[in-house]
């Protein structure tokens, strides 16, 4: 699977402008040109997009529309990686580090380091 993953992220890596991306001919290079406000409002369109029609297939059954929209989701995600220079192994790596925690444990465990690093906890 992460094989995969791993040759877009690098495909996406060459359509950087500073790797000879051209927004030209690549919708990619086009996104990295536009900046990060473009990627993130495409992320945000596809998400409401995604849960559109995962609606629809509560409703009609049919969830081939739920598969091309999350795969529009996460390739959009992965765009966004490389804009803030992440790969989705470390997103595997976090993905296997939370493996086995409980989901209410570990956004308590998030807070509390949240909390202590900007020093609004009282003692």
């Amino acid at each position: 699977m992460s094989e995969t993953l791993n040759r877009l992220a690098m495909v996406i890596e060459s359509r950087k402008l500073a790797n000879g991306g051209n927004p030209e001919t690549s919708y990619v290079a086009r996104l990295f040109a536009k900046g990060d406000d473009a990627i993130l409002k495409k992320i945000g369109e596809e998400a409401t997009e995604t849960v559109m029609a995962a609606k629809d297939a509560r409703i009609d059954g049919d969830a081939s529309k739920v598969l091309y929209e999350c795969a529009d989701l996460w390739f959009h995600s992965l765009v966004m990686l490389a804009q803030f220079g992440l790969t989705p192994q470390q997103v595997l790596d976090e993905l296997a580090r939370r493996e086995g925690l409980s989901g209410i444990e570990e956004k308590a465990a998030r807070k509390d380091i949240l909390r202590d690093a900007d020093g609004s906890h009282k003692n």
